[in-house]
């Protein structure tokens, strides 16, 4: 089991802490069984909050799924809108010009 982020320690501690001070004022509860519940409850939505939070370089996190599906679509649409006006052929790749390969050894800034 892959170990938590400051962030979701952060999140989940401060939904506790709110949490736990909302309810009891809320409530106003003296009881022992009362502030357990309160405790019990803070706890369970600090929790549910931790583990919520997306992962850093989870593919969820970055949306990586989502993502790819919208350029595969709209890779298709440009397809098949190109075949729809007779574009078929790839256009060839650039080509480097004369003057850029005869200075391959210097760097760009130095023109």
């Amino acid at each position: 089991m892959p170990r938590p982020t400051a962030a979701q320690f952060a999140y989940g501690s401060a939904t506790v802490v709110a949490t736990t001070l909302a309810l009891l004022l809320l409530f106003r509860t003296e009881s022992g069984v009362g502030v357990a519940a309160v405790g019990a409850t803070a706890l369970a939505l600090g929790l549910l909050v931790a583990l919520r939070l997306p992962r850093p370089g989870h593919p969820k996190a970055e949306g990586a799924g989502r993502t790819a599906t919208v350029r595969a679509s709209a890779a298709a649409r440009t397809h098949h809108a190109l075949e729809g006006v007779g574009a078929r052929e790839r256009v060839p790749a650039a080509r480097p010009s004369a003057r850029s390969s005869a200075r391959t050894d210097e760097h760009s800034l130095r023109r």
